[in-house]
């Protein structure tokens, strides 16, 4: 994994944030995370990790995110956001048609419509300030990432789940048969950090 420190406040407490497939920091950067020094990490090509050392520790896992964080072990509250632990499922993730699709085709799609069905009308917003990794960098990640979904291996050890209403990657029914009564719905697409970051990192306390 890499990382990318978004805000360093000098507090005790650390919001360790897992972004989706195919990001980087650059679509977060600028984002107000509150008195928290926050965390980034990304690139699942490699899930080798070492927790910085604060007194607590908070997970907000964004999308594929999710399942990419499901071995962390911390003291505090783990949030997730348009995901599930069980990525690839016809009734609790990415249908399995849909995401063999976008393997096959990755390169192809991260070049088209795959970031707007993410950002929807906040497509121009994210536009300003792209993600910088290369095409080829992105499509290995989802290689990486389909074997490790076929492991089978799933959690539901969130506290909380945030479900965007509209979301175009990940089924929003899916997710809420996934989460059951830990799940809040929010009224966005799959990336819901440029308007409800704030109701998200409240869910933390």
């Amino acid at each position: 994994m890499r990382h990318y420190w978004l805000n360093r406040a000098g507090s005790d407490e650390l919001i360790l944030f897992f972004a989706g497939w195919g990001f980087d920091e650059n679509p977060f950067l600028g984002l107000n995370w509150k008195n928290y020094d926050a965390l980034i990490l990304y690139d699942y090509s490699d899930l080798t990790l070492t927790v910085p050392d604060y007194k607590t520790t908070h997970i907000i896992a964004w999308s594929m995110g999710v399942f990419a964080a499901r071995n962390v072990k911390v003291n505090g509250r783990k949030i997730a956001v348009c995901g599930t632990t069980c990525p690839v499922d016809d009734n609790f993730g990415i249908p399995k048609k849909v995401f063999d699709l976008t393997l096959k085709h990755a390169a192809t799609g991260l070049q088209g419509k795959f970031y707007k069905n993410v950002f929807g009308t906040d497509f121009d917003r994210y536009a300003q300030n792209p993600v910088q990794r290369t095409v080829e960098n992105r499509a290995a990640e989802l290689e990486h990432l389909a074997t490790l979904a076929k492991s089978g291996r799933t959690q539901n050890d969130y506290d909380i789940a945030f479900v965007g209403a509209h979301d175009k990657i990940i089924p929003a029914q899916n997710q809420l048969a996934f989460w059951k009564d830990k799940a809040r719905s929010l009224e966005c697409g799959h990336f819901p950090f440029y308007n409800h970051l704030d109701e998200i990192i409240a869910a933390t306390v």
